[in-house]
């Protein structure tokens, strides 16, 4: 068990990046979800032992991850954010390498490790290949590799699905939920359905402050019969942004088809009632702690974030 007490880290400026995180993590998956600049790596890298906060306190299984980092390195696994390469190097070579780096020893020597690391993987079969060639996601699945050396009992990753394509975000999917079936997994992201498929629990954060920490169904839960759709002109639109709180708006065959928060009876004309999605909770949790930051409380008209 991960527990994080009053974490804050003040960057000169000041700049508040982290603004009193309470947060307990427990064993398997767990994410971290906020949009860009929400304070996330931040978050991560003091995890990691990386970065010193302004103050507060992070325990792991009781043991005081700030004040002697190095104890811990040896059973944590870190992806960051950008993960560097040599992009001349096989993916075998480099992971040697980065073997080699993190000091990690095996019975059968380090390279029988790096085939298999590789195998678990799924890359050997591009074991030879120059990490250059490498697609966002084998450079990804590289990455957890050199993370899971060692059987580390956390593993860290940041942002590790963004910028991949469907196609490899599944693999990664796959793969991140095989590696949290034995160990305390952290997963940051700014993707809603990174959450929704991983995560039996998550917190949220924005500007540096947690905003809900919960699961994924009693998040939904929590604004039951809240969401309406409807589809409307793009003047009508604009009004809907005025007048309502908007969780989403896509063109279909031309005109806005429109998800909105509100209450049986106060919903427009020709808006219906529709199942809500974790990407509706998301939005409007983000609106009503804008709204709050602004001492606005037009759009908090329900309580949405259990913690």
């Amino acid at each position: 068990m991960l527990e994080i007490r009053g974490l804050v880290k003040i960057y000169p400026g000041p700049v508040a990046a982290l603004q009193g995180i309470d947060l307990d993590i427990p064993v398997g998956m767990f994410g971290l979800l906020g949009p860009n600049g929400a304070g996330k790596s931040t978050f991560m890298r003091i995890l990691a032992g990386l970065l010193e906060p302004t103050s507060g306190t992070v325990r792991w299984d009781g043991e005081d991850i700030l004040s002697a980092p190095e104890r811990v390195w040896p059973r944590l696994g870190y992806l960051p954010q950008d993960f560097g390469f040599y992009p001349h190097l096989s993916g075998e070579a480099m992971l040697e390498y980065l073997l080699r780096l993190k000091g990690i020893t095996a019975p059968q020597g380090l390279k029988h490790l790096t085939r298999e690391l590789l195998d678990r993987v799924n890359l050997s079969f591009a074991a030879k290949r120059k990490v250059k060639s490498y697609s966002g996601g084998m450079r990804q699945r590289l990455g957890i590799a050199q993370a899971i050396a060692g059987n580390p009992a956390l593993l860290i990753v940041d942002e590790p699905t963004a910028g991949l394509d469907p196609e490899e975000r599944l693999r990664f999917y796959r793969l991140l939920t095989e590696l949290a079936q034995d160990r305390t997994v952290v997963l940051s992201t700014h993707i809603v359905e990174d959450v929704a498929v991983l995560c039996p629990r998550f917190a949220a954060i924005r500007d540096g402050r947690l905003v809900a920490s919960t699961t994924p169904s009693a998040a939904r839960a929590a604004l039951h019969d809240a969401i309406f759709e409807g589809s409307v002109s793009d003047t009508e639109l604009s009004e809907l942004h005025r007048t309502r709180q908007v969780t989403q708006a896509i063109l279909v065959e031309g005109r806005s088809r429109v998800r909105i928060r509100a209450t049986r009876g106060n919903a427009p004309a020709g808006f219906e009632p529709v199942p809500v999605t974790l990407e509706d909770v998301y939005m409007v949790w983000m609106q009503d702690a804008r709204a709050k930051e602004n001492g606005d409380t037009r759009t908090a008209n329900e309580e949405a974030a259990p913690r």
